[in-house]
């Protein structure tokens, strides 16, 4: 990995360049080893924002190769730099007109010589015993298929949430793209009084809704503050009357709250920094409209 890393210069440039250009899909083409981290190398580009597909060269020479439009680009990966499956369709690509960059641990080699770009991914020795079977090689190749990806990555401005709208079904699509507002309590299902009902009734609002907690209200619907079961706790420790204490005497002011457009991970780091278990959601002139809780959270996926 440090020999590559010192290999990283005009070579890579140009390629990113040509990956920058293209205003097709990068095709990626493999065998055998090769091939597996040709796809691996395809599925990541195309995961960060380079269209990118995987074409077996095999199957490339019996059909295939009519996946490859003159607006492509096509990324060959060949330790040897002579795959015969690949020298096979070469004459095609070429009269395409499409660059060609390959990644090869032979530069003067027949893929080298015809590329416009050759990636050096050679490597001193492989880690098999007999020096035979792909192994350091292979993880060279899928680094420097890795760090063009990073590259160009950096180089679109793909941000956070632009990988995860191409994630929408894994845990980081829904730790990037879900809100608040996609998963709150809203309606009668947000436990909510006035600060002049007593305690007891503070309690009713608290055990129907079921969420651990009751925001406080103005007249107006504007959040005063909130009252939780752990407040509940440390009140009944002071001996307080529920029927005769209103919940202005108990409620915290000036409590913590999102909005529906908070994104659900933002709402996790207020909890777990915090050290509470739910948040009122407010809208921009702090009316409650809607509720949520650590649960809430849980069965969303986004903790």
């Amino acid at each position: 990995m440090q020999d590559l890393a010192e290999r990283i210069g005009e070579d890579f440039d140009r390629a990113c360049s040509l990956c920058l250009a293209c205003t097709g899909r990068i095709v990626v083409t493999g065998m055998g080893k090769s091939g597996h981290i040709g796809g691996k190398i395809a599925a990541t580009l195309a995961s960060t924002g380079s269209p990118a597909f995987f074409v077996h060269p095999g199957e490339a020479s019996h059909g295939d190769l009519g996946m490859i439009t003159a607006t492509d680009l096509v990324m060959a990966v060949s330790y040897s730099g002579e795959t015969q499956e690949i020298i096979t369709i070469l004459p095609l690509v070429k009269r395409l007109g499409v660059p060609l960059i390959t990644l090869t641990g032979k530069r003067d080699s027949t893929l080298g010589r015809a590329s416009d770009v050759v990636l050096d991914v050679g490597v001193r020795e492989e880690a098999c015993p007999l020096n035979l079977a792909p192994t350091a090689s292979t993880t060279a190749t899928l680094a420097m298929g890795d760090a063009l990806a990073v590259a160009l990555l950096e180089s679109r401005g793909f941000t956070a949430e632009d990988f995860a709208r191409s994630h929408p079904g894994g845990s980081l699509g829904r730790r990037l793209l879900l809100t608040v507002g996609d998963i709150m309590h809203t309606g009668e299902d947000v436990p909510r009084v006035s600060p002049g009902v007593t305690l007891s009734e503070g309690l009713l609002e608290m055990t129907r809704k079921g969420l651990g907690m009751t925001a406080v209200v103005d007249a107006a619907g504007r959040v005063v503050g909130i009252f939780t079961d752990g407040d509940l706790r440390r009140t009944l420790d002071t001996g307080v009357d529920i029927r005769a204490t209103t919940m202005a005497e108990v409620t915290h002011p000036g409590c913590l709250t999102v909005t529906p457009a908070t994104l659900a991970a933002e709402a996790v780091h207020i909890i777990e920094q915090n050290k509470i278990t739910a948040l009122l959601v407010v809208d921009e002139r702090e009316h409650l409209i809607g509720a949520l809780n650590i649960h809430d959270l849980f069965r969303a996926g986004v903790m």
